[in-house]
């Protein structure tokens, strides 16, 4: 069984819809035909994408403007969600750090913690049930390559990306034969924007053009492997590269070679 179709009634929801894979996604959507629960915490820029949207796709287009790092803001959004008819969910809203962790701000690692990790695990318990009496429905869940090997410097992102990965796919064994599509998206770096030389980071530096993907090709693959029901889709030759050492390399070995690299992205 493939994905419900879109209608005038139910809807494909976005988080972190405001930048990057998200604003791609919503796009992609849209160019499919599927009215759309815009969520992030940057509300201006979501109305921007509504408008547009709209103008080119003919979709209705809802801008939630919330903060999922903040339970307290989170909750009334996910009550929402459990009450509507949601055809797809793109949980995609997530923050990283970079350094050792005993030298961040405690509270931002909590709300790392909180939007990565628990605002996906609420958000997709707020909308299961709705899809399993629907007889259908479609999750797509972005953890990340990051999360199959240990980071040093990367540590709570590290983290609640393994969550994400093994929640998604978890959860996708659960749901054989109900007529709800799983699918986790593990990329490695995306690019959303050609970066001005002059202010381009290490990792802009480091990693040539060719091994980058774009947001639109992420958001693109991503949706196709939802509809085919696929477990994992993993764009780009480094998200692979990541794929495969974390999941045949001793990590005792892995953890001092990448946690050098992400040292110098905490500079």
């Amino acid at each position: 069984m493939s994905i419900p179709a879109p209608t005038t009634e139910n809807r494909a929801v976005v988080t972190g819809a405001s930048s990057g894979i998200g604003t791609a996604l919503a796009v992609e959507l849209a160019t499919r035909g599927y009215s759309l629960i815009l969520a992030a915490r940057r509300g201006d820029i979501m109305e921007e994408l509504a408008v547009k949207l709209r103008a080119e796709h003919g979709v209705e287009v809802e801008v939630r403007a919330v903060d999922l790092s903040d339970r307290d803001k989170r909750a009334p959004f996910t009550a929402e969600l459990a009450e509507r008819d949601i055809a797809i969910l793109c949980n995609n809203a997530g923050i990283a750090t970079f350094g050792p962790v005993a030298t961040l701000d405690p509270a931002y690692e909590r709300a790392q913690v909180e939007l990565n990790a628990v605002a996906v695990h609420d958000l997709t318990l707020a909308v299961l049930p709705g899809m399993l009496a629907r007889g259908g429905g479609g999750i797509l869940i972005s953890g990340s390559a990051a999360g199959n090997m240990p980071i040093p410097n990367n540590a709570t992102y590290a983290a609640t990306k393994a969550f994400a990965n093994t929640f998604c796919e978890s959860l996708r064994g659960e749901l054989t034969d109900t007529g709800v599509h799983v699918t986790l998206l593990a990329p490695g770096p995306v690019r959303t924007e050609e970066p001005d030389p002059a202010e381009a980071s290490i990792v802009d530096k480091m990693v040539p053009g060719f091994l980058w993907v774009s947001s639109e090709q992420t958001a693109r693959i991503s949706l196709d492997a939802l509809e085919r029901n696929k477990m994992r889709v993993v764009p780009g030759l480094i998200g692979k590269g990541m794929s495969l050492a974390g999941g045949y390399s001793p990590r005792s070995i892995v953890a001092p070679i990448v946690g050098k690299f992400y040292s110098k992205l905490g500079e």
